[in-house]
This record gives C-alpha cells, sequence and structure tokens, in this order.
C-alpha cells in the first residue's frame, strides 16, 4: 500500500517551493523561499522512483540516505525521516538551504536524467529539519556517559562544529576556540541571510552549547593563546579553521579606495543583520547603497556579493567573469536569481587595472574570447587586443577565491607540514597531520570547497579521534 505513494514522477511535476517575487525579497535579506506544506512535501517526496543504485546518495558527499527519508516523507513519517537524515548529517537545515544540489545530489537523479524533473531534494530536506525544530525533535547532544578526555577544535566553522557534535556524542570534553565574536565561520558571517537567515545557525550553536560544547570565542591562535599552548591542555587537536586569505588583483590604482575584498564586504553586510556597530559599513566604505558596484569573480561567493550589493540598494550591479556563463563555477540557480534580482553579468571579462582620482572611479577591463583546453580541461580565457574599455564603478568587490594563511608562521609551529599551495597536509582517510594527535579538516586542507565536505571531513576526523584516544589510553595502561 505505502509503495502507491512513491514513483508519482509521471504524473506528478517538478514543483519547487514558491519564490518570493524578485521586487519585493531584493528589498531584505530574508531567504528567498517559502516553505513546503506538509502535503506538497510528501507529494514531491512521492515523485522519488527508489531506484536500487541512488545515484543522488552516492553523489552526496555525506552519503545521506536519500530515498529512504523521501519514502519516509512521502509516507507523512516526519519524525523517522528526520531521524534518518540527521544520522548522516550534522547539520540538514544548513545543507539544504545552501548546498548547490543542482550539481550535487539533484544534478544527479535518475527522473532527471529521464527528463521527468528532478526530486527536490534539497527543499524537502529544509522542510523536514524546520518541521523538527519546530515540533521539538532537535534535542541536545546528551552522551550515555562522559569521559576525561578532551579534545580542541580551532575553528567553528561547520567542519570543526561537525566534529564537536560528534565528539560530545561519545562523551568527549570539547573546547572551539574560534577568533570571531559569534560561532558558525562563514555560515555566520560569509553566507548572507538571504541564502541563510542567522537565527538558522544560531539555533545550531545554541543546541551544542546545552549539549556541553565549550566556546572561546574572539581568541585568535598565535596572539591570544599559542597553539603549543593548546596542544598542551588537550588529548588531540583538531584544525578546522577555513581559508580567509583573499586573492588578489594587480595592475594600476589596485590599492585606491572603493576597492574591497569579498569576505570584508560580506563580514560587515551580515554583522549589520545582527544589529552590531560597523564603522567601515556607517562610513559608507562597505556599503553599496546608491553606488555603481562591480564585483570581479565567477563563483558563489561572487553571487553572495553581488545580491547583497541588489539589497542595499545600488545604483547599478554588474559581475566581471573571463569566462562564459556555461563556464561560470557557481551555482546556476543562484546566477539565475541574481539575474531576476538586477544583476548584470559581463561574460568573457577581466580587469587588467583600475582608474581613480580620490577613489577608483572605473574598471580597466579587457574582453576575452575561450581559447584551446587548459590543463583541467576546461577553455582557457584569451585576451582580445584592442578591445579593451572602462566600467566605470564606485565600488570595486574582488571575489577571487581564498587561499589558506601560513599557519606555521602565525602560530609560530615547527613541524606542521603543509602542501605546496600552502594547505594543511593531511592524511586523506584519517585527517592526521604531521603532528601527533593533531587532526586537520574542511578548507583548511581541501582549499575553498563546499560546506558539505567540511561537515564529511568533521564527521571522519572525530572518528580518528576517538581511535587515537583509545590507542594512547591503552598505551598508558601497559
Amino acid at each position: 500500500m505505502a509503495q502507491n505513494r512513491m514513483l508519482q514522477f509521471v504524473s506528478v511535476a517538478k514543483e519547487m517551493p514558491e519564490k518570493r517575487q524578485a521586487s519585493v525579497r531584493a528589498q531584505d535579506f530574508n531567504e528567498i523561499y517559502r516553505e513546503y506544506a506538509e502535503t506538497k512535501a510528501a507529494e514531491q517526496a512521492g515523485r522519488c522512483s527508489q531506484c536500487g543504485v541512488p545515484y543522488c546518495q552516492s553523489h552526496c558527499p555525506l552519503h545521506n540516505n536519500i530515498p529512504d527519508w523521501l519514502r519516509l516523507t512521502a509516507e507523512g513519517r516526519l519524525q523517522e525521516a528526520y531521524e534518518l537524515s540527521q544520522a548522516t548529517n550534522t547539520f540538514p537545515e544548513i545543507c539544504g538551504r545552501i548546498c548547490p544540489q543542482d550539481r550535487l545530489c539533484e544534478g544527479n537523479c535518475v527522473i532527471e536524467q529521464s527528463g521527468h524533473g528532478t526530486v527536490t531534494i534539497g527543499s524537502i530536506e529544509k522542510y523536514l529539519t524546520d518541521t523538527a525544530w519546530d515540533m521539538g525533535w532537535v534535542k541536545p547532544v546528551k552522551p550515555r556517559e562522559e569521559r576525561t578526555e578532551s579534545v580542541a577544535i580551532i575553528g567553528a566553522g561547520p567542519g570543526g562544529l561537525a566534529a564537536a557534535e560528534a565528539l560530545r556524542r561519545q562523551g568527549v570534553q570539547v573546547t572551539v576556540y574560534d577568533r570571531y565574536d559569534r560561532a558558525g565561520g562563514l555560515l555566520t558571517y560569509g553566507i548572507p541571510g538571504f541564502k541563510l537567515e542567522k537565527d538558522v545557525v544560531m539555533q545550531r550553536v545554541k543546541q551544542l552549547e546545552h549539549g556541553g560544547v565549550q566556546f572561546v570565542l574572539n581568541c585568535n591562535v598565535g596572539e591570544d593563546i599559542t597553539f603549543d599552548a593548546i596542544r598542551g591542555k588537550h588529548d588531540a587537536t583538531i584544525i578546522a579553521t577555513g581559508v580567509y586569505k583573499s586573492r588578489d588583483l594587480g595592475g594600476p590604482n589596485a590599492n585606491a579606495s572603493g576597492i574591497v575584498r569579498a569576505i570584508d564586504y560580506l563580514t560587515a553586510s551580515n554583522r549589520k543583520s545582527f544589529g552590531d556597530e560597523v564603522a567601515e559599513f556607517d562610513s559608507g566604505e562597505l556599503d553599496a547603497s546608491g553606488k555603481r558596484v562591480v564585483v570581479i569573480g565567477g563563483g558563489d561567493t561572487a553571487m553572495d556579493c553581488v545580491r547583497t550589493a541588489i539589497r542595499q540598494g545600488a545604483q547599478s550591479v554588474k559581475c566581471l567573469y573571463r569566462r562564459d556563463r556555461a563556464n561560470m563555477p557557481g551555482s546556476q540557480r543562484e546566477v539565475a536569481n541574481a539575474e531576476e534580482e538586477g544583476v548584470d553579468f559581463v561574460w568573457l571579462t577581466a580587469p587588467k587595472g583600475f582608474t581613480a582620482g580620490d577613489a577608483v572611479e572605473g574598471v580597466l577591463v579587457e574582453r576575452m574570447r575561450l581559447g584551446a583546453p587548459d590543463a583541467t580541461g576546461r577553455q582557457a580565457p584569451e585576451v582580445i587586443e584592442g578591445a579593451d574599455y572602462v566600467e566605470e564603478a564606485d565600488l570595486v568587490i574582488k571575489a577571487l577565491g581564498f587561499e589558506p594563511e601560513d599557519l606555521p608562521a602565525l602560530w609560530g609551529t615547527e613541524g606542521l607540514e603543509v602542501t605546496r599551495w600552502g594547505t594543511i597536509k593531511a592524511n586523506f582517510g584519517t585527517h592526521a597531520t604531521s603532528l601527533p594527535g593533531v587532526y586537520a579538516v574542511g578548507d583548511i586542507v581541501r582549499g575553498a570547497s563546499l560546506v558539505v565536505w567540511a561537515i564529511r571531513d568533521g564527521r571522519e576526523a572525530a572518528d580518528s579521534v576517538l581511535d587515537y584516544l583509545a590507542a594512547t589510553q591503552a598505551v598508558a595502561a601497559e
């Protein structure tokens, strides 16, 4: 009988949650999609074809058991569906909102490949977990037995928080050190509220605090406390700092006033959403209101910047990207949302410098064309000689990606090996670094990547730390 609720993709069309009108949503920082009603979530979950080999699951970094919790949702067994979804995903309400499902689970859905339109996995996952919070099904961690061992986690982003949750479930004492005044890392200060409302992040942080995770905030490792001191206080350490060093641009007037880093711009905007006083925003330096804004870059950070500028009341917003739309690394769904909201994408363009008086006045732009494929297989952009022009701008935002900081130098630590890219060298399976009892996860190992990969790393590293603690105890008992 229950089987009749599934396999509805032939008769039921794909339907996303209602999206607020672009003219309305561009006025605020609230999320743009409305919530499914229970009947609509069940209907859309019932479109799953219950594949014998579910590509959605295999293409999810966390290997979430997607077909099974879709089936439970279709059957109205929402609490069971939630319990199953959170068994493999520490933060399903966050992944449901910000994962690029079009490149992962939904993009590999079998019925999508057959032309029926993908199952709306992300929206159903978001609905499930939001319902779980509303119904009180999400409980603080309560380990069966407390342990004496303690673990330090440096960085309160998704990788660090995932590791903290997994370790607390086993009764380990966990202390998370972070440079910011609020936990969450880029979830809190990098991703805008229209993609991830901040109360969603803060409720998860509070749940971890209630579960016994200790947070030491406003703590800059290497300045407020040494890395060696942290190692000395704890039985094991996990590095989950992320990557915050912005890639830069050269050329004439590259240091002119009005040319800013994406991380500074987004952090200021997010701080204002918390009601903080932000001098750089209040002075107008990091406020796009009334300005001609040019964002340079084509990834998800660039999309966050252009859509933030629209909401701040920019006079115009343009995004320069050196390849074409098909080769853009950012989510195509985000590009479409940005276009609806009034962003102008200028494809096949790259900056070669800036014009400036007292402040930036424009971007010197080279027009590009796509040539032969490079080492990655993507067509390499080539300059079209004699096609340069100036794009007028009052505010230029550099969204060219992030690189790792030199942690061994910043922390004064010897023996912590890094790769030639500056990322921490860690074992792919165990996440162990060159230092005994020290592990590393997320972007500081992978380079700038997805939140879902950081969550996976954090959960895996927690397992490795538990093995290390057990081995250490066994040696001590001999």
